[in-house]
């Protein structure tokens, strides 16, 4: 059974969430403040953390910062601000998804379990992939720049390992969405991809302004440079 982690302040929506996860046979834990989350978050394991944006005492991009202090747990914010600043914030602190209130329980459902299923899906038999300097320890969930870990979101692990699957190889748009977040699905967007490559050029390359690595590819998409 997936454990899921809802952080929500507003009672009735929390309530209403909650019975329809568990009626899809999730176990839910439930916190209505950051410091209610705080207690649960450390004492339990979880597959998928839904949060909420605004909290009384605080937010859920703080709690999102601390949860990738430790974990790559997949994360869907949800927001009552329709803002692309907002969308590229809960992006950038490593939130995987979000989805904006007021919404429909089957488009939220239908979004969580993608997510869920996109991160269990996300197997390979190879054991382990090395290009240049970046080395992926596919068995631990683990990658390494010269040796030393990357501190990296699991959307930005999923899309590393796409890349290096794929040296050399130009991945358009569509084909890296469709790999990763379901492109036929509309929440998801080009811009949201960006985000994604702009952060995970921040880890791995030695200038991220100058790419040698994730290079784009102009009208065509990107690849991962494996031969220079």
């Amino acid at each position: 059974m997936k454990r899921l982690f809802l952080l929500e302040d507003d009672l009735s929506l929390l309530n209403g969430l909650s019975f329809a996860l568990k009626k899809q046979g999730y176990e839910i834990e439930a916190a209505r403040t950051t410091r209610e989350a705080d207690a649960l978050w450390v004492n339990g394991k979880y597959d998928l953390a839904i949060l909420d944006v605004s909290l009384p005492d605080g937010s859920g991009f703080d709690f999102c910062r601390k949860i990738r202090q430790t974990s790559k747990v997949p994360i869907m914010f949800l927001t009552a601000a329709d803002e692309e600043t907002d969308m590229i914030m809960g992006l950038d602190l490593g939130g995987d998804d979000y989805i904006t209130k007021p919404f429909k329980l089957a488009v939220f459902l239908s979004r969580l379990n993608a997510l869920l299923r996109r991160s269990e899906n996300f197997n390979t038999a190879v054991t382990a992939l090395n290009s240049h300097d970046i080395t992926i320890e596919l068995l631990k969930g683990e990658a390494y720049k010269q040796g030393k870990p990357l501190e990296l979101t699991a959307s930005e692990y999923k899309l590393l390992c796409l890349f290096m699957e794929n040296p050399d190889r130009i991945l358009s748009a569509a084909q890296i969405l469709g790999k990763l977040w379901d492109c036929n699905e509309n929440y998801i967007d080009n811009n949201s991809l960006t985000v994604y490559i702009r952060r995970l050029r921040t880890k791995i390359e030695d200038d991220p302004g100058k790419p040698r690595r994730i290079v784009t590819v102009r009208g065509m998409g990107y690849k991962w440079s494996a031969t220079d």
